[in-house]
């Protein structure tokens, strides 16, 4: 049984259709912007759901909000966890990223990311991701690697609380793609805009971003 906080990301994955480092740069959202005049999200997409948003949001944050996704190049590092272990394994994962940075001297230049390539009952596999302004001279070796991070029209969610608490997010972010009916991909977005995910409690501004087709 998946442990409350990761259980709806699986609920999310499968709504998708699935098979079953320095603080201060990073804090500013990524530059996710608005469609372009004459791109249009399906008409259901509202910013405002039918199924309600979490009480814990603001007035003025996003939630099914359509933007556009920007290409970024990212340096991730790719894993596994199950659900127990999540939030220490990301945690890890993401130290182990900013002791590569800070060696080469690699400035972010976004806020850190975990992409969610797969989940099922037992746990998930991931890349946990730094956002930089270009790719290093040097490729790196090993386990760490430069790609793409998701682009291109999503939804956008934000969550505002506690990590555990974020099953509420996650249900209410399934309840919406199902209201709306919406054709996502098989991918999702938690980025960390109030600063890198650390281990224990503490609150965070997290964005979801759904990538839709």
């Amino acid at each position: 049984m998946p442990c409350p906080r990761l259980a709806a990301p699986l609920l999310l994955a499968l709504a998708l259709g699935f098979a079953a480092g320095p603080a201060a740069a990073r804090n500013a959202e990524v530059a996710a912007t608005p469609l372009p005049p004459g791109e249009q999200m399906p008409p259901a997409a509202s910013p405002i759901p039918g199924p309600a948003a979490p009480e814990q949001l603001r007035p003025g944050d996003a939630f099914g909000t359509p933007v556009v996704l920007p290409e970024r190049t990212i340096i991730y590092l790719q894993g596994r966890s199950d659900w127990d272990s999540a939030q220490d394994t990301l945690v890890d994962y993401f130290k182990s990223l900013d002791e590569y940075m800070d060696k080469l001297g690699i400035k972010p230049n976004g806020p850190p990311m975990t992409i969610y390539t797969e989940t099922n009952d037992d746990g998930f596999r991931f890349r946990a991701a730094v956002p930089v302004a270009q790719a290093p001279k040097n490729a790196p070796k090993g386990d760490i690697a430069v790609g793409k991070a998701p682009s291109g029209k999503a939804l956008k969610f934000v969550h505002r609380g506690t990590y555990e608490a974020m099953d509420s997010t996650y249900e209410a972010i399934t309840d919406y793609l199902d209201d709306k009916g919406l054709d996502a991909q098989d991918v999702f977005v938690e980025e960390y805009a109030s600063g890198p995910l650390q281990a224990g409690g503490g609150t965070f501004v997290i964005n979801v971003y759904v990538p839709v087709k």
